[in-house]
């Protein structure tokens, strides 16, 4: 009776591991970033239900903005990124930025992200 062996090899686990590892390396460089994308969406529609935003000027309706974001530790954000257009019901609110974060030697990741809301009269979409 002939019995074969079963399983995964030493180098095919090293092998398997460094693969995971990588993705795993990966997803710590990324995950912030979107993790910072998200508080950003959460300021916007925090601001947009604020009542009476649309009578505020677009530099204090950025600064509202930029408070809320403060708490969530959101650095990439700077005020160059943010646009505040004037609309016929309010205000049309644009975040466009962009992260780059080193990944390995000299590769990065980039993340571009853009965000929209429309602030208008009453607050409410």
């Amino acid at each position: 009776m002939k019995r074969t062996q079963r399983g995964i090899t030493l180098i095919g686990f090293v092998i398997t591991l460094a693969v995971v590892g990588v993705f795993v390396y990966m997803g710590m460089k990324t995950i912030p970033m979107y993790s910072e994308f998200y508080a950003v969406k959460q300021a916007l529609n925090d601001l947009a239900t604020d009542p009476g935003v649309t009578d505020k000027d677009p530099a204090k309706i950025k600064d509202l903005f930029f408070r809320r974001l403060y708490i969530s530790y959101a650095d990439n954000i700077k005020n160059e990124h943010v646009k505040v257009v004037r609309k016929e019901a309010g205000y049309l609110m644009t975040v466009e930025y962009e992260v780059r974060k080193p990944l390995i030697a000299n590769l990065d990741v980039v993340g571009k992200f853009k965000a929209e809301k429309e602030l208008r009269r009453g607050g409410v979409d």
